[in-house]
């Protein structure tokens, strides 16, 4: 096993050096089924005191229907030289495809039998506290971000995750 549990204040130096070059994979599912995605969005800190990770999942994608029925999602952030995968995850659907074995990653499983990847530098298993969805009357931002926001799909839904477990190489 590459991956091994640390405590999440160890991985926050981490965080913001990640995100914006090595997109992650959000997955949803079990030991009987699972999805991942390539995610672009995706938020950490503290909410009602709690740890937190914030992603954001629109309905037309396949992913959506796991975490829609799975009480945990995970975070899982590949190193810079598997941008293949990260590519690969982000352009072909799991309705068509089996991206797991396609990929050659390795499934293991958190909380809540919560599958993430052993490939990862890290990984974060998150617990569902809340669930919302995006409304554009809420934008104030509104010209530049609505003219081109709904071109790809309907709005994102926004889960929010108490972070249970995290792992690092």
């Amino acid at each position: 096993m590459n991956l091994h549990s640390v405590e999440l204040e160890q991985l926050a130096p981490e965080i913001f050096r990640v995100f914006g070059r090595q997109n992650p994979l959000l997955t949803a599912g079990d030991r009987n089924g699972l999805n991942t995605m390539t995610i672009g969005w995706c938020q950490l800190g503290r909410l009602w005191s709690l740890p937190v990770c914030t992603v954001f999942v629109r309905p037309e994608r396949y992913t959506y229907q796991f975490m829609e029925s799975h009480d945990y999602f995970t975070v899982s952030v590949l190193p810079p030289e598997a941008k293949d995968i990260t590519a690969f995850c982000g352009t072909k659907s799991g309705r068509d495809v089996d991206k797991v074995r396609e990929c050659g990653l390795t499934v293991r499983y958190g909380a809540g039998d919560a599958p993430f990847f052993d490939e990862a530098e890290w990984a974060l298993v998150c617990r569902k506290i809340y669930v919302q969805d995006m409304d554009p009357a809420c934008v104030l931002g509104e010209r530049e971000i609505l003219p081109s926001y709904g071109a790809k799909g309907g709005w994102h839904r926004i889960y929010v995750g108490q972070v249970m477990e995290a792992y690092q190489k």
